[in-house]
């Protein structure tokens, strides 16, 4: 079982355009929406990886109750914890040629309440879980321990984390030793205050967030794939080629595969092949898409993984 929390959960609004351009009209060719949020994303593709996954949210307001509706058609279990507040509103705006434009409320403020039920939710089920994915941003008004708080409570019933956000909340999560900690590029530098642009900074990057207490990290970079740190050593993972079509949300698929894989076999470098294909495979779709497992297996086979020295 894999747990995914998302704290700030959203209708996701993906509008294709036939293009984008300055102080010129464009038009919209299609629109649709979805339930979004890393957590529910990671949940979606784990589920149609033919995994076992639970997604918890809070829901509340108007917006709750549309959200709750879009959940009931993805075909994975979830735990909805109640709240006052409605939850946000995010827009992804993609053209023809994949250009895209991705636009996030901040979502709702939850009561010390709210939050303890929800922190709750989460420790209840963490008898029966391999896995508990921390995923996205957290609302304002969050204290950054949330994450690390729920790592400490994993660490007691043996499951193993992974964090994916952003902030405060990747800095204490990264402290509290959860099993990965998967930022991409713009967090890890934000994390650790200073630009990476070339491939030896990479690979010090993620060694550097590795000593600050998680025992695996994957530094995403997009096209250029991935490195990871762990004990024994540093790996460098290289996608194929392809033609983009809509690159958001290729690190919730990466997350999420890898995740997946990890609970299959254990293997790191091979499961952040797959967590690359997975990324990769979903940047090929329109609109904010996930690749299934069968055409993650396709671009699986391209992908290379080298061992590297920091």
């Amino acid at each position: 079982m894999i747990l995914t929390l998302t704290i700030n959960p959203a209708i996701d609004q993906n509008i294709a355009a036939d293009r984008l351009v300055f102080e010129d009209r464009a038009y919209i060719v299609a629109t649709t929406e979805s339930a979004g949020g890393r957590g529910i994303n990671a949940s979606c593709v784990i589920h149609s990886f033919g995994g076992q996954t639970l997604a918890i949210a809070p829901s509340g307001g108007r917006t709750g109750k549309r959200f709750q509706q879009l959940l009931c058609g993805c075909g994975f279990p979830t735990e909805i914890v109640p709240v006052k507040k409605g939850i946000r509103t995010n827009f992804t705006i993609t053209d023809r040629q994949g250009l895209t434009i991705k636009l996030n409320q901040p979502g709702p403020r939850l009561s010390k309440h709210e939050l303890a039920l929800l922190g709750e939710a989460v420790r209840k089920r963490l008898a029966g879980a391999d896995w508990l994915m921390l995923c996205g941003s957290l609302p304002p008004g969050i204290p950054g321990a949330f994450y690390s708080e729920l790592i400490k409570a994993a660490h007691e019933h043996e499951v193993k984390t992974l964090v994916d956000t952003d902030g405060e909340a990747l800095i204490e999560g990264v402290q509290a030793g959860p099993t990965v900690v998967a930022p991409n590029q713009q967090e890890a530098e934000r994390l650790l205050n200073t630009a990476l642009i070339t491939r030896t900074q990479f690979l010090d990057a993620a060694a550097q967030i590795r000593r600050m207490g998680a025992e695996l990290v994957i530094l995403s970079l997009g096209s250029r794939g991935a490195v990871g740190a762990s004990p024994r050593g540093m790996v460098e993972v290289v996608p194929p080629r392809i033609d983009a079509v809509c690159p958001i949300g290729s690190g919730d698929a990466l997350a999420a595969a890898f995740t997946w894989a990890m609970a299959r076999s254990g293997d790191f470098g091979d499961a952040l092949r797959w967590g690359v294909a997975a990324g990769t495979a979903s940047a090929t779709l329109p609109g904010l898409r996930f690749a299934n497992l069968d055409q993650t297996r396709e671009i699986y086979a391209r992908v290379e993984v080298h061992e590297a020295a920091s």
